[in-house]
């Protein structure tokens, strides 16, 4: 693939939740399992990021860390390990790059997910605006606790 092929899908969302709180649900595995699926990570640069989905098809998602810079921002790899039910993104293939934003009393989220085959775009799109979803019910239920 390169870089004339490759796709960007970006979405934002805003929650009920400060930054810190929804930061805690990318780096805490227990809190990570909530809303994307059972997760193994060392969540510091070069760290691995290793995610079972627990729906549908079921593949693994498998990168590593590249940049935390605690409750603003969130940089990994992303792909899928070979399996039938996986999509055809290599690990470590694309890069995702969360922002948090702290925006009235909760947090503006805007994700970025880079170096995509164009054909699997609107798959991708679709799959982060659903566990997108979920994080924000997840991170607005925990808002209380973390105050």
């Amino acid at each position: 693939m390169n870089d004339a092929e490759d796709r960007m899908i970006e979405q934002t969302l805003w929650m009920d939740a400060r930054p810190e709180t929804v930061w805690r649900f990318f780096t805490d595995p227990a809190r990570l399992a909530q809303w994307w699926g059972r997760a193994e990570l060392d969540a510091r640069p070069g760290g691995v990021l290793r995610v079972s989905m627990q729906e549908g098809r079921r593949p693994v998602m498998r990168g590593e860390f590249v940049e935390l810079v605690p409750y603003e921002r969130i940089v990994f790899t992303f792909g899928w390990e070979a399996t039938p039910s996986a999509p055809d993104i290599p690990p470590g293939s694309t890069r995702v790059e969360v922002t948090l934003t702290a925006d009235g009393g909760g947090t503006r989220l805007n994700l970025q997910h880079n170096g995509l085959p164009p054909a699997l775009g609107t798959e991708t799109s679709d799959g982060w605006a659903y566990v997108l979803d979920l994080l924000r019910k997840a991170a607005t239920s925990h808002r209380e606790q973390d105050s």
